[in-house]
């Protein structure tokens, strides 16, 4: 049986865009369309959508507004369809926020001879949105930090030697991390991310972070250092690795060919660390789509380091970890509520695995 999707977007071109897409995979079809939430409500009693793809701005209730009623009234796999813009980038975080499981960014410019990735993109989300848990994830019980309080002085860099903290998530990642680092403390040796998403939207998920977390959280920069209580994220538009610096690390940027289809991909910074921190290094493998991080893990874990997996039920998508935890990259497996406990205990118990080949 198809999958049935509901298309609602303000703009007719791109509503006639995206149901030529979803139309053209042989496992799914658009029921329906609507220009703003009002007809939307209608068309969701009318079809019973399996899926629904939601435009951010529209006029009279916006998508958020309409998602927040969907999601109370009638739960369903919702996609959000994002412009690339700063405000656009921060409305699509917020929708996340309110259960949405994905969102696919609006072409720039002309809508005509879209590439083929695109069409990719959008038939792979709306099958993993089909399959999703329908669970909003909500954050650890941690206050904003306001700008004019200062928050914990970190552990010095020696407290900690060279030991490094590398997580990975793609969709429902968003919520996941921000899970994952509200229940850190602020004395954490250094964390490197990776989350799949573009260059504005990196910028804005490193500062909504910020604004949550015990830990500094930002956008890493070329050549940066990786000091203790901070995080550094992937920018949308490049690879991270980490490279070796005296007794502890510094960020590089690359804009290499897409791995596993993905810029940033989680395993050019599991790799990295594999390589250079070795049985030093801590690593999570969060929610998401494909198989992005497995390998990565699997040569973190026969380096020594210790990794850890989220498991099937609190995982909006169970992809990456399972690829991880089939192909015995994963030292422990973990619900998402307890990601961070475990991360901590292998710092504070100085779990290592014997490295091998």
């Amino acid at each position: 049986m198809k999958i049935r999707v509901l298309v609602v977007d303000d703009s007719a071109v791109m509503r006639a865009v995206l149901t030529e897409i979803i139309n053209q995979a042989p496992d799914m079809e658009v029921v329906g369309t609507a220009p703003d939430a009002a007809v939307a409500r209608q068309k969701v009693k009318e079809t019973s959508p399996d899926v629904l793809t939601l435009d951010v701005e529209m006029p009279n209730m916006n998508g958020l507004e309409f998602l927040d009623k969907v999601m109370r009234l009638r739960p369903m796999p919702v996609i959000m369809i994002s412009s690339q813009t700063a405000q656009g980038s921060e409305t699509t975080l917020q929708a996340l926020e309110l259960g949405a499981v994905d969102y696919v960014a609006k072409p720039r410019g002309s809508l005509a001879g879209l590439p083929i990735s695109y069409a990719q993109e959008i038939h792979e989300k709306i099958r993993a949105a089909h399959g999703a848990r329908l669970k909003v994830l909500r954050a650890a019980p941690a206050e904003p930090h306001p700008v004019a309080v200062a928050r914990p002085a970190p552990a010095a860099t020696s407290a900690w030697g060279d030991r490094v903290v590398c997580i990975g998530a793609s969709t429902g990642g968003t919520e996941a991390i921000k899970e994952v680092l509200c229940r850190l403390p602020a004395n954490m040796p250094g964390i490197v991310m990776v989350q799949h998403m573009p260059e504005m939207f990196t910028a804005s998920f490193a500062r909504r972070l910020d604004s949550l977390a015990r830990i500094r959280v930002k956008e890493a920069e070329q050549g940066e250092r990786i000091l203790p209580g901070h995080a550094y994220l992937a920018p949308g538009h490049s690879h991270l690795e980490i490279r070796r610096s005296g007794n502890g690390y510094v960020c590089e940027l690359l804009q290499t060919p897409p791995h596993n289809r993905h810029r940033p991909a989680v395993d050019v910074l599991f790799n990295s660390a594999a390589q250079h921190a070795r049985g030093s290094a801590v690593a999570a493998l969060l929610t998401g789509m494909g198989k992005d991080g497995a390998q990565g893990m699997l040569a973190m874990r026969r380096a020594g380091a210790w990794t850890i997996g989220q498991d099937q039920e609190s995982c909006v998508v169970y992809g990456m970890p399972r690829e991880a935890a089939q192909i015995g990259a994963c030292c422990e497996v973990a619900p998402l509520t307890q990601v961070a406990e475990r991360i901590v205990a292998a710092l504070q118990g100085g779990r290592r695995v014997a490295a091998h080949a």
